[in-house]
């Protein structure tokens, strides 16, 4: 079974953010990881059983940070640090007079980092827990007196009770870049995009709504609203490359499909002293 209870970390390890009714969130502070999102205790989030809580290796599901960079990177390691380095508890979960549960997390530039990329910044991760929704707030800020450039996108691995009845809504229209043939500028024709093979699609300039069905036992049905973030990544590694991964469970391919949203096909310049804010909502529409 995945590890997706707080019962299952040290409680240094982790932040839970609680609303009470089975709507929950849980995440680590390896890496900011999201490895929870339950709405009346069902989880909307698929985590690896054979994930690696090493405090070094990225965790295998949930909602890992890409940051400075997405995909293979010659400076360092392949999405960059954000999602292998320990952030900080700026703000411990609060709730509000409605019941609705904040927590805020940062992570900032040392050695390590700079060693890398040679940039000094400021990342602030706020988590907005609320009945049957969840808003991932990133703000990066370039401390430097420099101008840093930057990709970035939220990894995020949606579990799916089979992954031949799930869909992907909202891209109907789109251009995208098979990174598996590799090949140029494709049009997605289809109102409901289904994977049924390796699939690692990047489409650009996609609306700020796509919404993720699957069922049933349970049926899940998650709107993913995006700010800032213009590209949406739709990931599956199917049977093959599901089992040459040694922390990924050689069938978790059916229960899970990644749609990340992200800033990736342009980079990001960010002038020194200024900000970049970014977001994705969830809410589960059943």
């Amino acid at each position: 079974m995945a590890k997706q209870e707080p019962g299952d970390f040290p409680a240094g390890d982790i932040v839970f953010l609680d609303r009470g009714d089975g709507n929950s969130a849980l995440l680590h502070l390896h890496g900011a990881t999201l490895i929870s999102w339950k709405c009346h205790s069902v989880e909307n989030l698929f985590l690896s059983s054979t994930s690696v809580f090493d405090n070094k290796k990225a965790i295998r599901g949930g909602v890992p940070i890409a940051f400075p960079n997405f995909g293979p990177w010659p400076l360092g390691p392949q999405h960059g640090f954000a999602r292998i380095k320990r952030w900080t508890v700026a703000v411990p979960p609060t709730k509000d007079a409605h019941g609705d549960v904040l927590a805020v997390l940062t992570l900032e530039d040392d050695e390590e980092t700079r060693a890398m990329w040679d940039y000094k910044f400021k990342l602030v991760y706020t988590l907005v827990l609320s009945e049957k929704k969840l808003v991932s707030t990133l703000v990066i800020h370039n401390t430097d007196t420099k101008s840093l450039g930057f990709t970035t996108l939220l990894h995020t691995y949606f579990r799916v009770s089979d992954i031949d009845k799930t869909t992907v809504e909202g891209l109907k229209g789109l251009k995208y870049i098979d990174k598996i043939t590799g090949g140029k500028d494709v049009i997605e024709t289809r109102d409901l995009v289904t994977v049924d093979r390796n699939y690692d699609r990047v489409y650009k300039d996609a609306p700020q709504i796509v919404v993720i069905s699957s069922g049933p036992e349970p049926s899940r049905k998650i709107e993913v609203k995006s700010f800032n973030f213009p590209d949406v990544v739709v990931w599956n590694p199917w049977d093959v490359k599901a089992k040459e991964m040694g922390d990924f469970d050689d069938e978790g391919y059916k229960e899970m499909v990644c749609v990340e949203v992200g800033k990736v096909v342009t980079p990001v310049t960010l002038t020194a002293g200024s900000q970049y804010e970014c977001s994705q909502t969830f809410t589960s529409m059943l």
